[in-house]
């Protein structure tokens, strides 16, 4: 008997000791913050807060200012999707990973590397995520409780021309963007194709309501969770808005705003590229602009671009209203981003894939709410951020904002005592690179390029924020130049090949987007 009665007073107490450590965890888990992170692909700084249009409108944007952090100088690592997105959900660089470009499948460079969501997922977080997080045709089914359309297919369909067989017209119609991207030849609907022309470089209003777009879809499916009743664990939420990136494709209600008689074209200096280097050269002139100054279309381009943003920043305005109206909104970290800009015919360059300011410079928004385990009182409400950041900095920031630990081994800064106090000392250099070649470095108010092949470009954008006069011949520049190229790292992973593949496919089980052959 005596036995028998310690036996039992044991296991009671083991009992104890078992569900106590898990009715602790589940309580300290469920003081973390949920985390929703919204992404706006191939934005630029032409958003209100930023001011690099005067006609843009961006309301939504405008008035998330007001209660966030906005990183005004945030710029990307790489002027490219693929590895701009790579590096920032991995939180290591380009030049560590090995992964410089779109065509590289991520997943078979970086391996079994835990991404942003993933490691929240194991840190206890339920994921969730729609539309483009990932490069394109690259998606990530691991790291997700759950993903709209579906974990593998994970862009949503979008209208895009297609020539109707009885009429013989070109017309929209609701088709996958991935499979669009992998054939060489398709329709337009404004812009005359040119050789070696980007299919969906197109511009063109929708006849169809904001409602029936793909990034509505996205959007509402995300909305959607705002409603359901997380109660064992904290909420990730990853919303990916394809606009503004091409085609500019939107309901014409955005259009409308934006009367093409009205449109302010950008900046260009007619002499801008006579003092930049040859490599600088061949990347600006990339025949974009002579074809569209040729075809008459610059304003049409830019009233799409402005268009997109409108429309991108309705959806912004959508998610933000659905989760102000929800259980959570007081306990939600909210980041909007984008994984690097564009330029529209400045310096005779149009898209991304080049280390001009106006391609690195994104946007970075961050509002962290009061009871925020690493911010007990929030982020600062309508901070302007002038240092300069990184991409790189969101997933330590993150980390620290959650009470988690740090990624091991990840680049980057957290960005916390800048929500705090937007003016705190930080005097960091921010490193990006474009291929494997190619490296940027902006430290204070200066930029400074070196291409692979020796050139060199230097601006102060304190003086000259168009980059319109290169200092770098200057011999009393030689100081600076060689005091910023130190940030420039002395040695790199190799550009790791990969396999071409379709999407198709990916779809029909024939490729493994996780194991290389």
């Amino acid at each position: 008997m005596t036995f028998s009665y310690r036996f039992l007073a044991l296991l009671a107490a083991g009992g104890f000791c078992l569900f106590l450590p898990n009715a602790i965890l589940a309580d300290e888990l469920m003081k973390k913050p949920n985390i929703l992170i919204i992404s706006l692909d191939d934005m630029n700084d032409w958003i209100g807060p930023m001011g690099g249009h005067p006609q843009t409108q961006t309301p939504h944007l405008d008035a998330f200012a007001q209660s966030a952090v906005t990183f005004r100088r945030a710029y990307t690592v790489s002027p490219s999707c693929n590895p701009s997105r790579t590096a920032m959900f991995s939180g290591k660089t380009p030049w560590i990973t090995g992964l410089y470009n779109n065509s590289q499948t991520w997943r078979h460079v970086v391996g079994d590397e835990l991404m942003m969501p993933e490691y929240f997922r194991q840190a206890g977080y339920w994921t969730g995520g729609a539309g483009k997080i990932y490069h394109g045709n690259m998606p990530d089914p691991r790291g997700w409780d759950e993903y709209y359309p579906s974990p593998l297919n994970h862009m949503p369909e979008y209208w895009l021309p297609a020539r109707d067989e009885k009429s013989g017209e070109v017309v929209f119609r609701l088709t996958d963007n991935e499979i669009r991207e992998d054939s060489p030849t398709g329709e337009s609907m404004v812009m005359p194709p040119f050789e070696r022309m980007y299919l969906a470089f197109d511009f063109s209003p929708l006849p169809v309501a904001t409602e029936e777009t793909g990034d509505y879809r996205s959007v509402e499916w995300i909305s959607r969770q705002f409603q359901k009743e997380h109660h064992a664990k904290p909420f990730f939420l990853a919303a990916g808005i394809y606009r503004p990136h091409l085609p500019w494709y939107v309901p014409q209600v955005y259009f409308d705003k934006f009367p093409i008689e009205d449109i302010q074209l950008p900046a260009l200096l007619k002499t801008d590229l006579n003092d930049i280097p040859d490599e600088g050269q061949r990347i600006a002139r990339n025949r974009y602009h002579e074809h569209v100054t040729e075809a008459g279309l610059w304003k049409e381009a830019v009233q799409g671009y402005l268009a997109s943003i409108n429309y991108a920043d309705a959806l912004v305005g959508k998610l933000l209203a659905d989760l102000d109206a929800s259980p959570y909104a007081d306990n939600t970290i909210v980041v909007i981003f984008s994984d690097h800009g564009w330029q529209l015919g400045e310096k005779e360059h149009w898209r991304k894939f080049a280390l001009w300011v106006n391609v690195l410079n994104t946007v970075l928004m961050v509002r962290a709410p009061k009871g925020s385990l690493g911010l007990t009182g929030g982020s600062l409400e309508g901070g302007a951020c002038e240092r300069n950041v990184s991409l790189m900095d969101l997933f330590p920031t993150l980390t620290e904002l959650a009470g988690i630990e740090a990624k091991p081994g990840i680049s980057g800064r957290s960005l916390v005592p800048l929500l705090e106090n937007p003016n705190s000392n930080w005097d960091y250099p921010v490193v990006s690179i474009f291929d494997e070649h190619h490296y940027s470095v902006i430290d204070g108010d200066w930029h400074y390029i070196r291409y692979a092949e020796g050139g060199e470009e230097l601006y102060n954008l304190a003086e000259d924020p168009d980059e319109w006069t290169n200092l770098a011949p200057l011999p009393e520049n030689e100081g600076r130049k060689a005091a910023m190229a130190k940030a420039i790292p002395n040695s790199q992973a190799p550009l790791i090949e990969t396999e071409r593949f379709r999407w198709s496919q990916v779809l029909r089980g024939e490729y493994d987007l996780y194991e290389p052959k």
